[in-house]
């Protein structure tokens, strides 16, 4: 066991008389040392029932007969830190999360982890720091969000950031717009539609990290509990048996949870996360497999924001395993790799099935053929973009406009907010990307004030920034080089025509390449817009949205 080192023999005297200092007891100490990191505060939603949830695995473990060690991590509320300086540090604390889970494995020689994340960053950065150390580890978060209610409809969170946008159109009145504040986000809880946070909690369950159920039972289901109990105890299975977190997490898997994104129409952010969990498994992927994979992926639920249902509903009609079950009709997965339920997929899915259709849609009659990200290339992104195409309006699935160009997010909002932008424009932000931003920060507030003034179906959005999964419509994001880095969406200029063409994959400036070599030659870089404290480190460091965005 690796915790030996800190707990066997006269040399490791001093490391046991500290662990007496902290109550255990020799009984204690002979077992195996897991690690229960806990993302637990009072200042996310989705976390503040992570002490609940951490207690829970906390006795799993114990009655697995092992001890169990409370550790905390850092969770940025995405909500929360929207639409000011504080996304920068979203995508950027991914980093930091996994390079604090590396440093208190490694320091305190722990045996396994239950990693305890809910929100968006947390889950991807935890579980890249499993891979990377190659350690037993199993994911148990949260759960997500009850839906709310407004003007008598379910709702979420992506309602409410829409409700500014018909606010500041005289579309809906002082009273309506609190009515959904109070009302949108009823409980503890990930946001309640396939929003990143949720889209990677149903990914660790497809990837085989995380327990069937992980992704969808509700946060106040007292089966969470239930669920995190079990979590203790598999990771005891897990440590006994030698088994690691790359083991789990390999090209097999990986693909099947390509698989499953593409048919339960997640987060773009997902592109990020999954490019970085695989290289942090050594396994070689890159944006060609998300669109070999969506080809042939059929789109299965279209969740808000791309449609009425919400996360309880999936979870009702059969959550993860529902999915995998009719994927698995048509040959679409790899159902003999190993989960850290101790089981195949193959075997964990037997029986599985749609119970409501409304929420997962039968292969045979799905929303669309292909998934639901679609990888866009041309002379504006020579090494890609990204959008969730199952939450685009038919009409804008090919669109041609005049570029609105806007060099930050708050210029931007501005802008719309003014009622500056007009049906037709394609509004492109800049200087957002990993390196420009820095941080790469979600660009939730202009797609929600476009969906909130009805321009959603009219109006497209390009930026080197992200996208919130509460994003809908034509948002294209993860521009890709960034401007920062000299990418070609740094030379539009305003009105320069781009057009649009997501069923072929291409988005085009249509302005000539000597235009643009013109344009490349008078090209100077602004000065970066923070240059003290982490940030300023992080956009020396970190590579290109591509590549996941992982620091060099």
């Amino acid at each position: 066991m690796r915790s030996d080192n800190v707990t066997k023999g006269s040399e490791r005297t001093p490391n046991r008389s500290l662990f007496y200092a902290l109550g255990y007891t020799p009984e204690e100490l002979d077992r195996p040392l897991i690690g229960v990191v806990s993302a637990y505060s009072e200042i996310v939603p989705g976390h503040m029932n992570l002490d609940k949830i951490a207690d829970a695995v906390k006795a799993g473990v114990q009655m697995a007969g092992g001890t169990p060690i409370l550790i905390p991590a850092i969770g940025v509320c995405d909500g929360i830190a929207m639409g000011h300086v504080g996304m920068k540090y979203s995508l950027a604390s991914r980093e930091l999360i996994c390079d604090s889970v590396e440093t208190m494995l490694m320091a305190h020689q722990l045996d396994g982890l239950v990693l305890v994340p809910n929100c968006d960053k947390i889950v991807p950065g935890m579980v890249m720091a499993a891979v990377r150390m190659d350690v037993p580890a199993v994911v148990c978060s949260g759960g997500p969000m009850l839906a709310g209610t407004y003007g008598g409809e379910e709702v979420s969170l992506s309602k409410m950031f829409e409700a500014v946008g018909a606010y500041k159109a005289g579309m809906i009145t002082d009273e309506q717009l609190e009515d959904c504040t109070c009302n949108c986000c009823p409980s503890c809880g990930s946001c309640s539609g396939m929003y990143t946070a949720n889209s990677m909690n149903c990914l660790c369950e497809a990837i085989g990290i995380a327990l069937p159920g992980n992704g969808t039972i509700p946060a106040v289901y007292s089966k969470r509990l239930q669920l995190a109990k079990h979590a203790g105890m598999a990771i005891m299975d897990m440590v006994n048996k030698g088994i690691t977190a790359r083991q789990i997490i390999n090209e097999r898997s990986i693909r099947n949870a390509l698989t499953c994104d593409m048919a339960l129409g997640c987060s773009t952010n997902t592109v990020l996360h999954l490019l970085a969990i695989a290289y942090e498994a050594g396994v070689p992927i890159d944006l060609k497999l998300f669109n070999e994979i969506s080809a042939k992926t059929p789109n299965l639920c279209h969740l808000a924001p791309a449609g009425p249902t919400h996360m309880p509903d999936l979870y009702a009609a059969g959550g993860i395993p529902a999915v995998q079950a009719e994927l698995a009709k048509k040959g679409l997965l790899d159902l003999d790799v190993p989960t850290v339920t101790g089981k195949t997929l193959g075997e964990n899915i037997k029986g599985a099935r749609i119970l409501n259709d409304k929420a997962i849609r039968p292969i045979e009659n799905p929303y669309s053929p292909t998934g639901g990200l679609q990888i866009l290339w041309g002379n504006i992104a020579p090494d890609g973009c990204v959008v969730k195409r199952s939450a685009v309006a038919p009409e804008m699935q090919e669109h041609s406009g005049p570029a609105r160009v806007f060099n930050s997010e708050e210029t931007a909002i501005a802008a719309i907010y003014a009622g500056q932008i007009v049906p037709g424009d394609v509004v492109v932000i800049r200087y957002e990307g990993p390196k420009g931003g820095p941080g790469m920060r979600e660009m939730l507030n202009p797609t929600s004030a476009l969906a909130g003034m009805k321009l959603d179906k009219t109006v497209a959005l390009i930026t080197d920034g992200r996208f919130s999964g509460a994003s809908r419509g034509a948002a294209i994001g993860h521009v890709s080089p960034e401007a920062a880095s000299g990418g070609p969406i740094g030379l539009i200029e305003e009105g320069d025509i781009i057009h649009i063409d997501i069923p072929n994959a291409s988005i085009t400036l249509e302005v000539s390449d000597e235009v643009l070599a013109e344009r490349k030659a008078k090209y100077v870089a602004p000065e970066p817009n923070i240059k003290t404290g982490w940030l300023s480190r992080y956009a020396r460091m970190v590579t290109s949205a591509n590549l996941g965005a992982v620091l060099k």
